[in-house]
């Protein structure tokens, strides 16, 4: 089948990588907004190992990790903790709590983090234009 227009795919990338830095900069600004120590209370309740530390640390993550998303610098690394975050959310939270409708979210943004560290940030991120300037 003849290709009527071309649009490189690595800007669908793009696309995914700043709407996945939003959501996580909004849950992350929620989570200072609400105050660090409900966050801990909610990870103390769901057992979440280390909760004093893993609070704060999982709110830092999705507000910097968000932001540094949205402008595609350290995609892949930013990626990988997002994904190891989602996973957790979804099996040990989410899934056991409130069942598989209720982690419809989490496991997009599993996908959406996993996507970002096989295929790195797409155009229009740091990471690109910094690899095309080693080439």
């Amino acid at each position: 089948m003849k290709r009527i227009v071309s649009i490189d795919p690595a800007w669908g990338i793009t696309v995914v990588r700043i709407s996945t830095g939003v959501i996580f900069v909004v849950h992350g600004v929620q989570k200072f907004a609400a105050g660090l120590g409900g966050v801990t209370a909610f990870f103390a309740k769901v057992a979440i190992p280390a909760p004093g530390v893993m609070g704060p640390f999982v709110a830092i993550l999705e507000l910097v990790g968000g932001i540094l998303l949205i402008v595609g610098l350290a995609t892949r690394w930013v990626g990988l903790l997002f994904a190891v975050e989602m996973l957790v959310t979804t099996l040990w939270v989410q899934i056991p709590s409130r069942g598989w409708t209720a982690s419809d979210l989490d496991r997009a943004l599993l996908a959406s983090s996993l996507l970002l560290v096989l295929a790195g940030g797409g155009r229009a991120s740091v990471d690109a234009i910094w690899l095309e300037k080693d080439q």
